[in-house]
């Protein structure tokens, strides 16, 4: 998946990110000024050691037919057993975990950030990354978070009412984490 954002420079920077469609888990690739074939090429070598060395299985990999892809894409993940499978043409509504990611991305992280150059927004889409896959819930599977278990029910009524809930802040402020005190 490719998503775009500027710099206050007026550097248009381009970004590779991998979602997992049942855990909803994103993994952000990488971030270029020019997504050119080879850049592309060393990314997918990357995501498919990473995957390796995850211990994931991973069956197929849907992807657009933008010909920054080249053949030796798709021939590195078929070594590695992965079978591609190509959105439908001028359908955008074909992989809406993607399209959901990146407004959710845009919207929390994004719109309230000043980036100012390519290493600066891999800081932020990284901590991004952490705090999505790690603590924000996802309504679509039952809130919970791709890295971590439902918490278990509250149901004694004073522990209800006596709620100590922490804040904690990332990016200075940008995102907040909540949690039941212990």
């Amino acid at each position: 998946m490719t998503s775009e954002t500027v710099t206050l420079t007026g550097t248009r920077l381009y970004v590779l990110a991998a979602i997992e469609h049942a855990t909803r888990r994103v993994r952000v690739l990488g971030a270029t000024t020019a997504p050119t074939s080879a850049w592309v090429v060393q990314v997918v070598r990357n995501l498919v050691m990473d995957i390796d060395d995850a211990g994931c299985t991973v069956k197929h990999l849907i992807r657009d037919r933008d010909g920054k892809y080249p053949d030796l894409f798709d021939a590195i993940l078929a070594d590695a057993g992965i079978t591609v499978v190509f959105s439908g043409v001028r359908v955008p509504r074909t992989n809406p975990i993607r399209e959901r990611w990146v407004r959710t991305c845009r919207r929390e992280l994004l719109d309230r950030t000043l980036i100012w150059n390519q290493a600066h927004l891999l800081y932020a889409l990284r901590e991004f990354e952490i705090f999505y896959n790690g603590h924000r819930p996802h309504q679509g599977i039952a809130n919970a978070r791709p890295l971590a278990p439902l918490p278990e029910p509250i149901t004694d009524p004073d522990r209800i009412t006596h709620l100590a809930i922490h804040r904690r802040d990332r990016l200075s402020g940008v995102l907040h984490e909540y949690e039941h005190a212990a």
